[in-house]
């Protein structure tokens, strides 16, 4: 571990816990002293109100200053506000940056046949989108149509988007983007517990022990909550931090133990500790007895495959056949995954597999595994969260302060909206499924619907929805808050031809790749210029207020939805006063959450607080689920008890997964390992940091990180051209040798938030096979001099 305090991490990171004035562009000062500056030049006249981060899904809190004029002039981290206690990162130091870029949309723009862009009204928009649905829906039914948001949606926007296209056409085809970041930890907790989302919150960081982060650069991208875990390792000397990862980052320089894995090996490894686990007798056998049932899926590789173009049918249709497994079927399972094998397998030496193996298995320490992108996009993403969760419950290391497995989300909503909404296109709200005649009747019932009104089949998940849109069988699109154009794997594939036959509409605020793909552009509210509510990674839901205007006619997404199904003669699902439309939504949402665990505090609540960790039962929020003297729904009097796992008789599902391959290694052709991900300065795709001129300037451009050996041997230099190969495309870019990033030998690394060199030309679009979720993080390529 690098000696470091805590104050040099947060100062390096651009970690500022005072205000930020907004000035422009331009040189930065030392960051603390330039924040008490603005501290101290903040005009006297703001008027502050509270919002969550428009960012990640931290959720982080800010006060946001805006000036008589209705321009934002000020941001400070909430100091009220539990998540951050006043802390923010170097994207929320320059929030409001996102605004104010030169070339915000402002106008509806329809595109003409010499592809140029027209001014249109927002009723001609509106009538023509109504118009294309219709004429969609007559000519070639309800499944050429779909909507496409993201976890940036509004609670609002996704409720919206599901209501119209369920209750109203008729059609399950909704999906988020979230599908490419979360829908593994989603499929991981549902078939584990029967309901998704984690059960511990960020107490966590102080209570634990021991915290094993699994493929998650929680330094870069989680910064404020790594910061919550140094502090506890700064109080408490004996706090350990574990870094698993493909590649050495500002995390591993302040782990404590930094264990290297190759590319798609850590099934083998999560099976090598339990069994340890088992071997050395850590099994806490009275926690299993009570609430564990034993279950074993489809192992086998052939029948399952991957799911990438031209592997397998357009349509990846694998289904996991679930049966009841037991303990002693897990030992003699378990029996080939002893250390000295699964070392040669992830090339992580025995001692650290032993260490591992001890640390989850110490009765008397906390553990909190922690995971993001690493664990979720991978062709066996759901299997992989199912095994760390396994960790947790053969030890009895769940649901207890300080011992959780506990996925991380990258998106502001991806909880809040993509989950618990429900805008994934097998889901409802609240944990519910289009497949279950239950929850359809419950969800008609809530909609005033008759009954029979919401189909069955599950609509098109996201790279099924692509290919459905390729291959024409999808007829109109309607994307909002997402940059598919850039954020999909195998890019190449989704080019359009705007004489396809096809109608494309994006709703953002900027243009993007995606906007250059559309027929109609419509300029989008962002973030404080209008209302809105968030969920973050702990299950806090956050409520903000509307605090500027929008440039120009923008307007925001739910508006836009129900403006498009008023006019296709679908107000009835919409019936409120326009002047007053976002109350009754939300209390209408938050009758499918009440009684069955997913409880949402009420409006008025989460206008006063800082957020509330559902389930909220008489006004009090949960810190933690199923856990007794915590959850509500709980009745024992010490334990946990998994209310919500109704298939396997109320006991959490521990799932026997092996290890298989990845679906492409290097070979002779392609000798390297591509590993794509995010960077701090930016998020996601960059066009909303991009045109923030601090963030842009820290990082301009994407580049690719190499090992210096490798570097050395090809004759490339830091800062030289590369031309970095797939099956499936090709990208230049600057090489960066030894820098923050630093891969071993024979894998690269290149960030995506640049849309003028696109990694995702080079990805591959094999996918999980329950979740669905695509594998960005392993592929090979070859690497030249440019």
């Amino acid at each position: 571990m690098t000696d470091i305090t805590r104050r040099n991490f947060l100062g390096s990171l651009g970690l500022i816990s005072a205000g930020t004035l907004i000035t422009g562009c331009g040189e930065q000062a030392d960051a603390k002293q330039k924040s008490k500056q603005d501290e101290a030049a903040m005009p006297a006249d703001l008027k502050w109100d509270k919002a969550p981060c428009r960012y990640c899904g931290t959720g982080c809190g800010v006060e946001v200053g805006v000036d008589p004029q209705g321009k934002v002039r000020a941001v400070r981290g909430d100091e009220k506000n539990p998540v951050n206690r006043g802390l923010l990162c170097a994207k929320g130091y320059h929030l409001p940056g996102l605004l104010y870029g030169a070339d915000r949309l402002t106008k509806p723009q329809l595109r003409q046949r010499d592809g140029s862009l027209k001014n249109i009204s927002w009723d001609e928009a509106y009538d023509l989108i109504a118009r294309k649905y219709k004429e969609a829906i007559a000519q070639h039914g309800v499944e050429s149509v779909g909507i496409y948001g993201s976890g940036q949606w509004t609670v609002y926007d996704g409720y919206a988007a599901t209501k119209w296209f369920r209750g109203g056409l008729k059609s399950n085809n909704v999906e988020p983007n979230a599908r490419l970041c979360m829908a593994s930890a989603v499929m991981g907790f549902m078939t584990q517990f029967g309901s998704d989302e984690p059960m511990g919150c960020y107490e966590d960081f102080e209570a634990g022990d021991d915290f094993i982060l699994w493929g998650n650069n929680m330094a870069e991208m989680h910064p404020v909550l790594y910061s919550r875990i140094l502090e506890s390792r700064r109080r408490r000397p004996s706090v350990r931090i574990v870094d698993i990862a493909t590649r050495r980052t500002p995390t591993s320089d302040l782990a404590d133990v930094y264990v290297e894995i190759r590319p798609g090996s850590d099934l083998a490894l999560a099976n090598g500790i339990l069994h340890l686990i088992l071997k050395k007798g850590k099994v806490d056998a009275s926690f299993v007895a009570e609430n564990v049932a034993f279950m074993r899926g489809v192992e086998d590789l052939a029948e399952i495959g991957y799911g990438a173009f031209g592997d397998q049918a357009e349509h990846y249709g694998f289904k996991d056949k679930g049966r009841p497994s037991s303990l002693e079927e897990l030992k003699t399972f378990l029996d080939d995954y002893t250390p000295e094998k699964v070392a040669a397998i992830t090339g992580v030496p025995v001692q650290q597999i032993e260490l591992l193996g001890d640390m989850y298995g110490d009765p008397q320490k906390g553990t909190v595994s922690l995971w993001c992108m690493g664990v979720n996009q991978h062709v066996r993403g759901t299997w992989m969260n199912n095994l760390i969760t396994d960790l947790h419950l053969i030890t009895g290391k769940i649901c207890k302060p300080g011992s959780n497995p506990f996925s991380l989300t990258g998106q502001p909503s991806a909880c809040g909206t993509a989950r618990e909404v429900g805008t994934l296109c097998n889901r409802l709200p609240a944990d519910m499924l289009v497949n279950v005649p239950e929850h359809r009747a419950k969800a008609e019932e809530i909609w005033g619907l008759e009954p029979g009104t919401i189909p069955e089949k599950p609509g098109f998940h996201t790279v099924d929805m692509f290919r459905a849109l390729v291959r024409g069988d999808l007829k109109v699109m309607w994307v909002q808050t997402t940059n598919p154009w850039v954020s999909m794997p195998n890019l190449n594939r989704w080019k359009r031809n705007f004489d396809d036959g096809r109608f494309v509409i994006v709703s953002d605020i900027y243009p993007t790749p995606s906007t250059e793909a559309a027929d109609l552009v419509l300029p989008s509210a962002a973030w404080i210029e209008r209302e809105g509510i968030f969920g973050n990674t702990e299950r806090r839901t956050q409520h903000w207020n509307k605090m500027i205007d929008p440039p120009g006619e923008a307007q925001e997404d739910a508006w836009q939805i129900v403006q498009v199904a008023k006019r296709m003669g679908m107000g009835h699902l919409f019936p409120w006063p326009e002047n007053d439309w976002h109350r009754p939504m939300y209390e209408e949402y938050r009758r499918f959450t009440l009684g069955n665990g997913k409880d949402l505090a009420s409006y008025e609540q989460l206008k006063q607080e800082r957020g509330m960790l559902w389930p909220v039962v008489d006004g009090k929020e949960t810190r933690y689920r199923y856990a007794a003297g915590f959850d509500p729904y709980v009745k024992k009097k010490s334990g946990a008890h998994f209310y919500k796992a109704k298939k396997t008789e109320e006991k959490a599902a521990f799932w026997l997964r092996p290890y298989h391959p990845p679906a492409e290694s290097p070979d002779a052709e392609y000798p390297f390992w591509l590993c794509t991900g995010r960077v701090l300065e930016h998020w996601h795709t960059g066009s909303m940091t991009r045109r923030t001129p601090q963030l842009h300037q820290a990082a301009p451009a994407a580049y690719v990180e190499l090992n210096s050996v490798d570097a050395a041997e090809m004759g490339i230099g830091n800062g030289g051209r590369v031309k970095v190969s797939s099956r499936r495309g090709e990208v230049v870019l600057e090489a960066k040798i030894d820098g923050r990033g630093r891969p071993p030998r024979g894998t690269v690394f290149i960030p995506f938030f640049d849309e003028n060199r696109l990694v995702n030309r080079l990805t591959l679009d094999a996918m999980c096979c329950i979740s669905k979720e695509p594998d960005f993080k392993k592929c090979a390529v070859r690497i030249e001099r440019a």
